[in-house]
């Protein structure tokens, strides 16, 4: 429950950027009210700022990948869908290794910088940090200024 706490915790950070945050798993919408029901302490989820839809019936995992359908588990995916419904980036991670909220905040903003001004976030950009124009000339610039 550690990654469902911690996106909901910063929920108010993906509202500033005009981002929805949704949570799936395949355990039954009784298992859920469960788990919030029971304190962060307990291990439980305790309040809730997020949705949390119950995929009982396996197409959202299918759908997305991220079913082991010979053992019938499914992986940690996060998918960030911008406003036209396109696929922008795909994590799946493998069952011990959590996702970061970090992460999506900072890929989430990248996204929305380059479809506002056009130009590409080089490796490790955050707001605030130098981008590069897409042209031979630009990215001649950003090299010679970066290095």
């Amino acid at each position: 429950p550690t990654e469902l706490i911690a996106f909901s915790d910063r929920i108010d950070e993906f509202k500033k950027i005009k981002t929805a945050v949704i949570a799936a798993s395949t355990d039954s919408h009784f298992s859920h009210l469960a788990w919030v029901n029971t304190p962060r302490k307990q291990g439980g989820l305790g309040q809730m700022n997020i949705p949390l839809l119950a995929d009982k019936s396996l197409k959202i995992s299918r759908d997305f990948g991220v079913l082991d359908e010979e053992s019938g588990v499914t992986f940690r995916g996060l998918f960030i869908i911008d406003p036209k419904g396109v696929l922008r980036q795909i994590t799946i991670n493998d069952l011990p290794v959590g996702r970061s909220v970090d992460e999506t905040l900072r890929l989430v903003q990248a996204f929305q910088f380059t479809d506002e001004h056009g130009e590409v976030c080089p490796a490790n950009w955050a707001p605030g940090k130098k981008t590069m124009k897409p042209d031979p000339e630009g990215s001649k610039a950003y090299f010679q200024e970066a290095n």
